[in-house]
């Protein structure tokens, strides 16, 4: 079934779908290298940047050349990435020159990157074990007696805290405070933003993050914001335009493929769909939510069979999640392929055995079969958790 499925990939997803943008390049290292193949990742970054003299391709190998113990590549990465991008590597050479038990160095390197548009929440910084060695020396400790962190951005961490735990009663607090003093600062708006996304109020995210992306439309952190409240908001066609533009402003982040997807499915857009799954699944080939995608994407597209390679092949590598037996039996039961559609939900409840809408759906499968006691055990059953759609079942079939 490996084989196969692979060979039919090969036709699903041509080989140009995967550009040759920096951004591209990045997304596919960072696959390599969290995979575990370092190798196969520097080899892809060392092709890009004979191609491209853009910094993050530096960073990004030298990210790499950490990860292989290779210091001193990695050190001469970074200070690249500075002279094509003036600070943007001063953070990853400070994280080096710790490693290496460096701190006066380090410290020297962090400073100048805090200063610079390369800054760093003060929250990474306390979380990034590549500064374990240096946490005790006296430079460490000098760094941290300066102010490096606006009451402003102070505020608007607490809020990310507050909200990240639930407490938005909290978070609403801050707001307020800050309001009082800083009502001009664009970080007021975001943090408000955020808060009303807490509350569910999307219309009034896009009001305000729009507000914010007409002065900085470029803002990655905006726009993500701005992609949430829209989707949410079954807005899903504003959704797509700013997943477009991260990626146009080439953010290298795959998950932004994925995202759009499922915008262009909401809005019928199903060709552009299937293009950024199978984007996506050249980077990460094996993904259970982008396979799962790309099955109801075909089967959309009235593609039933190669919607079955899809989710047989999730199947393969998640034969334990009740979900991929969920996509595989729908595709069956609109075949009416009922014995096989039967099999998969059977699956799947023994896996997960109380969900409703599953138990709906077998009986309407053990219903084509005629086993029509069976199939009015499986609609109560539906009804008993909640599923108010097999009362139409129940009354039409299971009483005399």
């Amino acid at each position: 079934m490996r084989t196969l499925f692979n060979l039919v990939l090969i036709f699903l997803i041509p080989t140009s779908v995967f550009g040759q943008q920096p951004a591209d390049y990045i997304m596919k290292a960072k696959a390599l290298r969290d995979a575990g193949k370092s190798d196969a990742s520097l080899n892809l970054l060392t092709e890009a940047v004979a191609k491209n003299d853009d910094h993050r391709l530096f960073l990004e190998r030298a990210e790499v050349k950490i990860l292989k113990g290779d210091y001193s590549g990695a050190i001469s990465d970074f200070n690249e990435a500075n002279r094509l991008t003036p600070f943007s590597g001063d953070y990853g050479l400070s994280r080096v020159y710790a490693k290496k038990g460096d701190a006066a160095t380090s410290v020297y390197h962090l400073e100048i990157s805090m200063n610079s548009t390369f800054k760093k929440s003060e929250k990474e910084l306390l979380l990034n074990p590549d500064f374990r060695k240096i946490e005790n020396s006296q430079e460490w400790r000098q760094f941290w007696k300066k102010e490096w962190y606006s009451i402003v951005e102070k505020g608007i961490s607490e809020i990310e805290y507050y909200l990240a735990n639930g407490n938005i009663e909290e978070s609403e607090e801050v707001i307020s405070a800050l309001k009082r003093d800083y009502i001009n600062e664009p970080e007021i708006g975001y943090g408000e933003a955020l808060i009303y996304l807490a509350r569910n109020n999307n219309s009034e995210v896009i009001k305000i993050v729009s507000g914010l992306l007409m002065v900085n439309p470029g803002n990655e952190k905006y726009l993500r914001l701005l992609a949430r409240a829209q989707f949410n908001s079954s807005a899903y066609a504003g959704a797509s335009v700013s997943y477009t533009s991260l990626l146009t402003v080439g953010v290298p982040d795959a998950d932004l493929l994925l995202l759009r997807s499922e915008c262009y499915l909401k809005t019928g857009e199903t060709k552009n769909a299937l293009t950024d799954i199978e984007k996506y699944l050249e980077i990460y080939p094996e993904n259970k939510k982008a396979l799962s995608l790309a099955g109801k994407a075909e089967a959309i597209s009235g593609d039933n069979i190669k919607a079955m390679i899809y989710f047989s092949k999730n199947l393969e590598l998640h034969p334990n999640d009740p979900d991929c037996y969920i996509d595989r039996a729908n595709s069956y039961f609109v075949s009416k392929s009922w014995t096989l559609a039967l099999n998969d939900y059977s699956m799947s409840l023994d896996l997960k055995p109380e969900n409703p809408d599953v138990w709906l759906n077998k009986g309407i499968t053990l219903l084509n079969t005629g086993r029509i006691e069976d199939a009015c055990h499986d609609f109560r059953k539906s009804f008993s958790l909640g599923n108010k759609k097999a009362t139409e079942y129940i009354s039409r079939n299971c009483i005399r």
